[in-house]
């Protein structure tokens, strides 16, 4: 069986663990369980090919437990109950802990497949390892996400990547076979992103096929062994939502520069070009707002526009809006304007509409005195009767607080013309 060098390279003790120092270094977050031998269920969440498979089976390991291993892609309800009924039969039969229950991409797992599991993790039964690479919050159920402390598995630094080829070339059999002198390395390191698995396998591909018994690893060389090498983006993951972050952060910063760098990432790993749009018409609305209120029919012209022309020419419509709005005096005045007023609606729901706001619909509403002492505002001289629109136990509440944006400042003070400058702020 040919197994690839990513498998063969798996760690057997966690001495030969690459990487996650904030997890299993001397002060790491799991070191204390480490030493103790008491593990508590968590969820290992990260990208692909940063351990968490591998941490799962050595904190089993040195903690001397049993460990059983289900996928959550060809797993269903049945088999986790058949899992847990054994761990569960087994229990009383040894002095130590319960085994660990390792269940890899656990976010596949639907809410039902993830509530029979409750049990089990309440009572000890099992104690849960749960490896995915999507946020626990989005993809974990509350009741099992409260049972289990959530720990991050970073991507792999390029120190650690050269380490793993570095122990490859010494410890590999297969690999000893030739003679493989590491020249350059940033290319195939920039390649994988991150991710140790596809570090190893991508070298084996570039080795092994190779006749030559002595090979030279450059930069030239493995640009001309792959015509496109992979790029770390996954538009269906968790690094898809990370990358429109960091484009909309870099917008909200004024970074154009930055936006740009981060709008070209999600273009090259082939993001829909509505999702990108519909992000910048989002920030146009919540970063921008009155302070350039332009910002937002320049977006939404936008994602009109690449609906029209595709790529690769909506790369210049994108890229044109994304530098409007990077520099665009920015005021998020809207945004918190509609937050307060949502929290305020929720808390203040049982409050009457004024009695003069009220539609006199018919003869009854009418001599309830709905609609009573309403003055019709454009019958007034500037357009504004000046009344009192709220509750009355908010009419002194004030929601919207301009910002000091010079467009957004010369807006209000024009609107408050129409106030006598009393409008609440």
């Amino acid at each position: 069986m040919n197994i690839p060098l990513a498998e063969r390279m798996r760690p057997v003790i966690l001495g030969d663990y690459i990487g996650q120092k904030h997890l299993i270094g001397p002060h790491g977050a799991l070191r204390p369980q480490l030493d103790s031998g008491l593990i508590a269920s968590m969820i290992l969440w990260g990208p692909p090919g940063t351990g968490k498979t591998t941490l799962a089976g050595l904190l089993a390991k040195e903690t001397k437990r049993d460990i059983y291993n289900i996928s959550a892609i060809d797993s269903g309800v049945a088999k986790v109950r058949e899992v847990i009924q054994k761990a569960k039969d087994r229990s009383g039969l040894f002095v130590q802990s319960n085994p660990i229950l390792f269940i890899d991409e656990i976010h596949r797992f639907s809410k039902s497949q993830q509530d029979a599991l409750l049990g089990a993790v309440e009572k000890g039964w099992v104690t849960l390892i749960g490896a995915t690479t999507e946020q626990p919050s989005f993809e974990v159920i509350p009741a099992l996400l409260s049972r289990c402390q959530v720990y991050t598995l970073n991507a792999l630094n390029e120190e650690d990547l050269l380490s793993l080829l570095q122990r490859a070339l010494q410890t590999d059999s297969e690999l000893k076979r030739k003679t493989v002198h590491l020249m350059e390395t940033k290319v195939l390191i920039q390649s994988c992103g991150g991710d140790a698995r596809k570090l190893l396998n991508t070298f084996e591909l570039l080795v092994m096929p190779n006749e030559a018994v002595s090979i030279e690893i450059t930069d030239a060389y493995v640009k001309a062994q792959f015509d496109q090498l992979g790029v770390r983006y996954d538009k269906s993951g968790d690094q898809h939502y990370d990358i429109a972050s960091a484009m909309i952060k870099s917008i909200r910063g004024s970074d154009p520069n930055a936006a740009l760098y981060w709008l070209s990432r999600m273009l090259i790993g082939g993001e829909s070009l509505s999702f990108i749009a519909r992000r910048l018409i989002i920030s146009a609305a919540e970063d921008i707002g009155l302070a350039n209120p332009t910002a937002l029919i320049m977006a939404q012209s936008t994602h009109q526009a690449i609906q029209t022309v595709g790529l690769p020419e909506a790369r210049i419509v994108l890229g044109q809006c994304i530098l409007y709005l990077a520099m665009s005096p920015k005021s998020n005045s809207a945004y918190q304007a509609i937050n307060k007023a949502m929290n305020l609606a929720k808390e203040t729901a049982h409050l009457p509409v004024p009695i003069h706001l009220r539609n006199p619909a018919n003869k009854i509403t009418k001599d309830l005195g709905y609609g009573a002492d309403y003055q019709y505002d454009h019958d007034t001289p500037n357009g504004c009767a000046q009344q009192n629109f709220l509750p009355e136990e908010l009419k002194e509440e004030s929601i919207y607080r301009p910002s000091a944006r010079a467009k957004e400042q010369q807006s209000f003070a024009e609107f408050q013309k129409m106030w006598s400058g009393k409008y609440p702020i």
